[in-house]
């Protein structure tokens, strides 16, 4: 969720790179995302803390705990969609999370997104097409964040930390768009709790063969250094269209689990 990047992209050497992040930052400052006199992040991280203020804290993140765990505890088989908010309508990874969005509203999915724009919009725009519920888990920023319009309903969150576990625990499959370091964060979110045995293990898919080549090369390559196994990266299964995607999940999925599904005509 940075600032708008450059359409012009080129590949820049190692030397290039680091000065431009020193001179972008150097300019930037502190308020690049979160203004100083407003953020509460900002406030956490510098102030001297207090008992007062951490129980203060600590009881506004629990009301957004509870507030995901009653909207969201009683929804059907859920499916989440990550995915960039940079896309705009009409371009080819927004038209694809579209299509996403609206085929698994068919298969009977109810479609969780970040609530936002770009890919999150197109899901939400895709399973609204199809006449499924879809909800979007909104996180408040000052900039470029905002409820897209084609979500059943908007849930706001202020802690970036607790709308990932709602995205995470109410749903049997994540289902990742090309995007950005928020999608990468919770891509790997998603992956590591899979690893570890805390969920899942659940589908955990990519779609966009093209956009996610580096990362599968990278991850190789990793698994080679020893870091991790070759069995332990299985989640990150790379599809092109959205029918692919859900066919992995379906056969995933435990059949008294799929017995559920309610497909839309």
């Amino acid at each position: 969720m940075c600032a708008k990047e450059s359409t012009n992209f080129k590949r820049l050497t190692p030397e290039e790179w680091e000065n431009a992040w020193q001179q972008h930052w150097k300019k930037a400052q502190l308020d690049y995302e979160l203004p100083i006199d407003e953020s509460e992040e900002h406030q956490f991280l510098s102030e001297r803390r207090t008992a007062e203020k951490e129980k203060e804290r600590l009881e506004r993140i629990n009301q957004e705990f509870e507030m995901g765990f009653k909207k969201l505890g009683k929804l059907g088989p859920a499916v989440t969609i990550f995915g960039s908010a940079r896309f705009k309508p009409g371009e080819p990874y927004y038209e694809l999370s579209r299509e996403t969005g609206k085929a698994f509203a068919k298969a009977g999915f109810t479609v969780l997104t970040g609530g936002g724009p770009g890919a999150m919009e197109a899901a939400n725009r895709g399973a609204n097409e199809a006449g499924g519920p879809n909800y979007g888990l909104n996180i408040i920023l000052p900039k470029e964040q905002a409820p897209n319009p084609y979500v059943t309903e908007s849930f706001e969150f202020n802690y970036f930390f607790v709308r990932k576990v709602m995205l995470v625990k109410y749903s049997c499959a994540y289902i990742v768009m090309p995007g950005g370091l928020g999608t990468l964060d919770e891509l790997f979110e998603a992956a590591t709790l899979i690893q570890c045995n805390k969920i899942g293990p659940f589908p955990l898919i990519l779609v966009g063969g093209k956009f996610w080549k580096g990362l599968r090369d990278f991850v190789a390559f990793m698994a080679e250094e020893g870091v991790f196994s070759p069995e332990e990266i299985g989640f990150s299964r790379i599809v092109e269209t959205p029918q692919e995607a859900i066919e992995m999940v379906l056969a995933g999925l435990p059949q008294d689990f799929k017995n559920t599904l309610k497909p839309l005509k």
